[in-house]
């Protein structure tokens, strides 16, 4: 994987930015530099499965706030597939209609409650099952590019 460095300073508010021109890949590479953990190292193995996946991902950040600078990663084709969120104690990979999708492996662990989205969420030490994973992504894409979406 490319290493891209992000140039980040320090204010009060905390990290700030420094180059805004940063494509939306090079703001992922950062974010998961930045993390330095398993977190990082969980989205990273995420990102390579939807990239095996779906050969015509693209990657996006979204929601980029003072609090979040380097924003959530997304990735879409024909709409959104799904977001990597991190927190504290897992990474939250969401599917924008995981409601629709069929998940025979029982990857869904989160919001499973709603209509139309769901999650899974990853804890330290979680195994992932890679091949249901890009099967969830490659039926999510299917969804998305269907003519009933």
């Amino acid at each position: 994987m490319k290493k891209v460095t992000a140039t980040m300073q320090k204010s009060k508010s905390g990290p700030v930015e420094e180059n805004a021109g940063e494509s939306p890949s090079q703001l992922i590479d950062a974010k998961i530099m930045q993390l330095g953990d398993w977190r990082g190292e969980t989205l990273a193995r995420v990102r390579s499965l939807i990239k095996q996946a779906d050969a015509q991902v693209v990657e996006e950040v979204k929601w980029r706030k003072p609090s979040n600078m380097l924003g959530v990663p997304v990735w879409e084709h024909a709409g959104i597939i799904c977001t990597g969120e991190t927190y504290k104690d897992k990474v939250k990979l969401t599917f924008a209609k995981g409601a629709s999708l069929e998940d025979p492996s029982g990857l869904f662990n989160s919001s499973l409650e709603g209509n139309t989205r769901r999650a899974i969420d990853f804890r330290e030490g979680d195994e992932i099952d890679e091949e249901a994973l890009k099967a969830l992504i490659s039926a999510a894409v299917a969804l998305n590019t269907s003519k009933n979406t």
